[in-house]
């Protein structure tokens, strides 16, 4: 009785739709790369023996590279939403160049992340491959970049929205409401983007961070970027 009701749970049927997506499957592997980045530095900080640090550093580096090859052919599904997104003529046109720019700069990353893996996972290797390395980290900043822009505009645009609302009418408590749940949504979103951006940030040696931040950082992205899956599979 108790292995039914443990095995007929809803939340084990959540758990099934969460890990059946290629993006729940992702942000999972992601988390423990980021957080291996992390635990791996604070060893190494604390002067542990490099067989305890040798576990950490290989999964950053094996899930990193599996994440590498889940991300084969996505960079399709950002060239057509740019094209959509250009298409568009009833979106904000700040919003709009945002998006354009921001799918591109995902689309060129992953594609030129695509032509890395070749070299990383020992297919084919590459002299160039670290310059195309970095010209793919440039591209994925980028697209933070003006993600992270899109983000400022529409917190912008709410709070523009606030001040028009009269909040002792009953249409007024709704809209103002909505505006919050808008607002936490969109700052969620630029933390992510600012977690994610310290990654190529530090790579390209925009900003002198240690592993120790950068893996911080991105563990909490993948937090947040697991809890929107897992939302969206409810």
């Amino acid at each position: 009785m108790v292995a039914d009701a443990l095995v007929y749970h809803p939340t084990v049927a959540h758990y099934l739709r969460f890990v059946a997506t290629t993006v729940g499957r992702d942000k999972l592997l992601r988390t423990l790369q980021y957080f291996s980045r992390f635990y791996a530095w604070y060893l190494y900080r604390t002067n542990n023996p490099e067989r305890i640090i040798a576990p950490f550093e290989a999964i950053k580096k094996q899930f990193g590279l599996t994440r590498k090859c889940l991300r084969i052919g996505k960079n399709v599904e950002h060239f057509k939403a740019a094209a959509t997104a250009f298409d568009n003529t009833t979106m904000d046109p700040i919003l709009k160049y945002c998006a354009v720019g921001r799918q591109l700069g995902y689309a060129m990353y992953l594609s030129l992340d695509t032509v890395t893996y070749l070299d990383a996972s020992g297919i084919r290797p590459m002299a160039s491959a670290k310059r195309l390395q970095r010209e793919a980290y440039k591209a994925w900043f980028t697209g933070l970049i003006f993600n992270t822009l899109s983000g400022l505009y529409i917190l912008w645009q709410l709070r523009q929205r606030e001040q028009t609302i009269n909040k002792k009418d009953g249409e007024g408590v709704v809209e103002s409401k909505k505006i919050q749940r808008e607002r936490n949504s969109t700052n969620i979103q630029l933390i992510s983007d600012l977690c994610d951006l310290t990654v190529p940030g530090a790579a390209l040696g925009y900003a002198n961070l240690d592993d120790g931040i950068v893996g911080l950082a991105g563990t909490l992205s993948s937090l947040i970027g697991i809890w929107g899956a897992w939302k969206k599979t409810a």
